[in-house]
C-alpha cells in the first residue's frame, strides 16, 4: 500500500532532522509520496507569509503529516505556526511519549509516560490583548464593574477559555489510550484549587467521566505544582497524564528532561480529521547547516507516524534501530555521548545512515 504524507521541513534545524527522518522512513520500505510544502522563515521570504494556505490544503487533503520545528519569534512577530496549526485543523490531543531509552544519559530509569495535552484551548487559545489597546480598556473597565474584581488599568489581557466539550475528548482520548494500550492509570493534572472554575471544569470533567471506566483504568487528580515535584522524585508511580494546553507543555519539557532531552522527546497532534507529527524540540537557529544536531526525536515522531497509518511493523523495526544505534553509543550525535565535547561523536546525517543500516541488518 502507497501513502501520500505531507512534509513541513520547518527551519533553522528543521530541514536537516526532517531529511535524516525522512531517509530513516523510506529505509523501512514502506511506500510514502512525501508532498512537501513550505512554512517557517524560508515561507515568508518567498510567500510573506509563515503558514501559507498551501500547507494548510496539503494537510486536509492528505490526512497525515509530519513536520520538523519551526522558529517562533519571542513577544513579538508573527504568532506560533504550530499553534496555528493545530487549531486551524483542529488537532485538539497533543501526544507526547516520554520513556527511558538505554544508552542515553536520562535523569531517571523508571520513566514510561504517556501525556495528552489539550491542543486547542486554555492561555494558548490566542485571546490576547495589548497594553494600551482598547479592546484590553474595554475588557478590564467590564471586569471592574463587577463586584470584588480589580484589574489595573496598564494590563495586558489574556483569556483562558476552558469547555465542556474540549476537556471531554482530551480527557477521553487519554483513558481510551490507557484502556487500549494496557495502561493502569490515567493522572489528570489541575490547579483547581486556585482557578476554580477554569481547571475546576476541567477536573470535573474528569472524574466523571472516570466513572465509566472504573474497573479497568485507576483515576487520580493531581496538582500541577506537586506533580512536577512528583515527576522528578517518581516517575515510576504515573503512567498516562492528562493536562491542560500550558500544563501539557509545560510537564512534558520536565519528562523530557528526564529521559535526556528534547532531542529524544517526539509528539503527535491528532484531530478527527488529520494528523500532524512533530518533535517537541525548537528550531536551535544557531545549529542550522552544522549537521550537528539529533534526529532522534524527529525520527520517534516519524515512528508514531508510521504506527498511525497501520505500518506497525515498520514501526517496530524503526523503533528498534533507533534504540540499537543509541544503546551502542558508537554512530551518536554529541548530546548523546556521556562527554558533549567526544570528538567521536557523529553528525546527523552520520547518525541518521548508522539508523538505515540498522534497519536493513534487522531485516523484514
Amino acid at each position: 500500500m502507497s501513502y501520500r504524507i505531507t512534509l513541513l521541513p520547518g527551519d533553522g534545524i528543521g530541514p536537516e532532522v526532517s531529511s535524516a527522518m525522512q531517509k530513516c522512513v523510506d529505509a523501512t520500505g514502506v511506500d510514502i509520496l512525501w508532498e512537501e510544502v513550505m512554512v517557517g522563515a524560508p515561507a515568508i521570504a518567498q510567500h510573506g507569509t509563515p503558514l501559507p494556505q498551501a500547507a494548510i490544503d496539503s494537510i486536509k487533503k492528505n490526512k497525515v503529516a509530519i513536520k520538523g520545528p519551526i522558529e517562533t519569534p519571542v513577544g513579538k512577530g508573527f504568532r506560533s505556526v504550530n499553534v496555528q496549526l493545530r487549531q486551524e485543523l483542529d488537532l485538539f490531543a497533543c501526544v507526547r511519549p516520554a520513556r527511558y531509552i538505554e544508552g542515553t544519559q536520562a535523569v531517571n530509569k523508571n520513566v514510561n509516560l504517556m501525556i495528552f495535552r489539550e491542543n486547542t484551548e486554555d492561555l494558548y487559545s490566542g485571546v490576547e490583548f495589548d497594553q494600551g489597546s482598547p479592546e484590553a480598556s474595554q475588557l478590564i473597565s467590564l471586569v471592574n464593574s463587577f463586584p470584588g474584581k480589580k484589574v489595573r488599568p496598564d494590563s495586558s489581557i489574556s483569556i483562558k477559555p476552558i469547555s465542556a466539550f474540549g476537556s471531554e475528548r482530551i480527557i477521553r482520548a487519554a483513558f481510551e489510550y490507557a484502556v487500549n494500550h494496557g495502561r493502569k492509570k490515567v493522572s489528570l493534572v489541575h490547579k483547581a484549587n486556585i482557578m476554580k472554575y477554569t481547571d475546576g471544569l476541567f477536573l470535573h470533567t474528569g472524574r466523571k467521566m472516570a466513572e465509566e471506566y472504573a474497573g479497568r483504568v485507576v483515576f487520580e487528580d493531581v496538582i500541577v505544582d506537586n506533580m512536577c515535584m512528583q515527576l522528578v522524585q517518581r516517575p515510576e508511580n504515573y503512567d498516562v497524564l492528562v493536562l491542560t494546553n500550558l500544563y501539557g507543555d509545560i510537564i512534558s519539557d520536565l519528562c523530557a528532561g528526564l529521559v535526556g532531552g528534547l532531542g529524544l522527546a517526539p509528539g503527535a497532534n491528532i484531530g478527527t480529521a488529520a494528523a500532524l507529527f512533530e518533535p517537541v524540540h525548537g528550531s536551535a537557529p544557531k545549529y542550522a547547516g552544522l549537521n550537528k544536531v539529533n534526529p532522534t526525536a524527529t525520527i520517534l515522531s516519524a515512528v508514531m507516524m508510521l504506527d498511525h497509518i497501520g505500518e506497525a511493523v515498520a514501526a517496530r523495526r524503526l523503533e528498534t534501530a533507533v534504540f540499537d544505534v543509541i544503546r551502542a553509543g558508537k554512530d551518536v550525535t554529541y548530546d548523546l555521548k556521556s562527554d558533549r565535547n567526544d570528538v567521536s561523536a557523529v553528525g546527523t546525517k552520520e547518525m541518521a545512515q548508522a539508523i538505515c543500516q540498522r534497519i536493513k541488518a534487522l531485516g523484514n
